[in-house]
């Protein structure tokens, strides 16, 4: 099997776009980014820095009045306009979704499709923003509720899924009248990189997005720049402590979209083959690195054997293989650093007690330069070890019996997270007691991550963050109530 390397002049070359031009980054760090795939480097990237923060930020005020004041059946035709254009070119980020992190071709181009609906889905709000009158008790007074946009949103996104995760803030960011300084990852920037170019291309004002690529230090100075009034945060806990230190020094509001260490509950009841398979799909979609995967698979005991087999054996019949084939359903993890972290907690699962049902090694042979591990499955797992409880981030899942409804529920809420959560019955009872018990901010019955349309809110309990990104309560993320008080008494003189 040959692998491929991506076509390097296929992807973007760009990583800093300010004022709607495209900008040499002010220092002189460089970040060699890796196609998981092979290990090969794709480019030396220039990297932004404060500087270019600075002058992002200050493009993204200087746009801001004109972006506010547009009225909003102007601004949802050009929302519209940029999402016909995003639908037109999906297929043309398969190849910097596949070069930057290893997604492969087989859900590449559904990424570019995806982002095209969040578009037009917020495009369809901006027409329809209003507020409210409250009736006032005393003095004759009319009083009415509006809202009004932040002004500067600052945008950092995740390698796992950036495009995903640009789109899902990007498009109620500027429905609801804001700005942007968004943060490319320097592990994953091209789709990024690309979707910036393209919305410049669709006609959106110089100055309304402004795109840096950077590390930590580049985010750093986006959550301390006095110019940025609200920063949304898409990543692991341990970077988001980090940035709410540092956005407590100016009180900054700060939106966090987490990790997850999402539970799959599987009773007796269930059908058994649709359980197996989308706890499989939903386990190692975005190649096991996506934030709400549930890899956690807590199974009635009395069909935990026939489960295990079924699963077991779904698992040793999915494809690994190169990213660029569009065959391939399970491409590399992003890094050997990760690659290295998930084996640890393998071997450390299986030293903890948990049996090995599949997986397990790193593939070698033809996949030997890259990142790539099989799906693999532990069974037997104890709730409280290291691997039942944090997140992995890699094709791996964890597989616990349990006998009644309240064990199922208790273990479930038994982490830190609160992501999402997955419910296999077809007991109408029990699905709606499971869906008011479980401490998830997304729960799917009898399916594996559905409601990922933009007019769902998505966000989590917990650990897994705070606020929420689509539908309407994503977009009053970045809209401030304002309420207005006027007096209706006749003037004192008498008129």
């Amino acid at each position: 099997m040959a692998f491929r390397d991506p076509v390097i002049d296929a992807l973007p070359r760009h990583p800093v776009i300010i004022g709607g031009r495209r900008e040499m980054p002010s220092g002189a760090a460089r970040h060699a980014h890796v196609y998981p795939g092979t290990g090969t480097v794709t480019r030396e990237l220039l990297l932004a820095d404060a500087d270019d923060v600075d002058h992002a930020v200050t493009a993204a005020r200087k746009a801001f009045p004109a972006w506010r004041a547009m009225p909003g059946d102007k601004r949802r035709d050009l929302m519209f306009r940029l999402a016909a254009l995003l639908e037109a070119k999906s297929a043309a980020f398969a190849p910097s979704l596949i070069a930057e992190n290893g997604s492969v071709a087989m859900v590449a181009p559904y990424m570019g499709y995806d982002a095209a609906q969040k578009f037009r889905y917020f495009g369809g709000w901006c027409d329809k923003l209003h507020g409210r009158t409250i009736p006032m008790w005393g003095a004759p007074a009319h009083d009415y509720v509006s809202y009004d946009p932040y002004g500067v949103i600052g945008i950092i996104v995740p390698w796992n899924g950036p495009l995903f995760a640009a789109t899902m803030v990007l498009a109620p960011v500027l429905a609801a009248g804001n700005c942007v300084v968004i943060k490319a990852p320097e592990l994953a920037p091209y789709s990024v990189m690309q979707l910036v170019e393209l919305l410049h291309e669709a006609g959106l004002p110089d100055g309304v997005v402004n795109l840096v690529t950077g590390g930590a230090d580049v985010g750093a100075a986006m959550v301390a720049h006095p110019g940025i009034d609200k920063i949304e945060f898409i990543g692991s806990g341990t970077t988001a402590r980090q940035v709410l230190v540092n956005a407590a020094q100016s009180l900054k509001p700060v939106g966090l979209e987490l990790g997850g260490k999402s539970a799959v509950v599987v009773f007796d009841d269930a059908d058994l083959m649709l359980a197996a398979k989308k706890g499989l799909t939903g386990a190692i979609s975005s190649n096991g690195q996506g934030c709400v995967n549930g890899t956690r698979l807590l199974v009635q005991r009395g069909v935990y054997d026939r489960y295990l087999d079924l699963i077991g054996t779904m698992a040793g019949h999915v494809q690994s293989g190169d990213p660029f084939d569009p065959t391939t359903v399970l491409g590399p993890v992003i890094s050997q650093n990760a690659l290295d972290r998930i084996s640890g907690m393998i071997d450390r699962g299986i030293a903890d007690g948990g049996r090995l049902i599949a997986g397990g090694k790193r593939l070698g042979g033809d996949f030997a330069e890259g990142f790539f591990l099989p799906v693999t499955i532990l069974a037997d797992v104890s709730d409280d070890s290291e691997i039942a409880r944090n997140e992995v981030f890699g094709p791996v899942l964890v597989v616990t019996p349990f006998d009644e409804e309240e064990d199922a529920i208790a273990l479930a809420n038994g982490t830190d997270y609160g992501l999402g959560a997955y419910v296999h019955t077809q007991n109408l009872r029990r699905a709606h007691h499971m869906a008011r018990e479980l401490q998830a901010g997304m729960i799917h019955v009898n399916g594996a991550g559905e409601a990922m349309q933009p007019n769902c809110p998505f966000g989590g309990f917990k650990k897994s963050g705070h606020g929420r990104l689509g539908g309407i309560e994503g977009l009053h993320e970045f809209l401030q109530p304002k309420n207005v008080w006027m007096s209706m008494a006749p003037p004192e003189g008498g008129q």
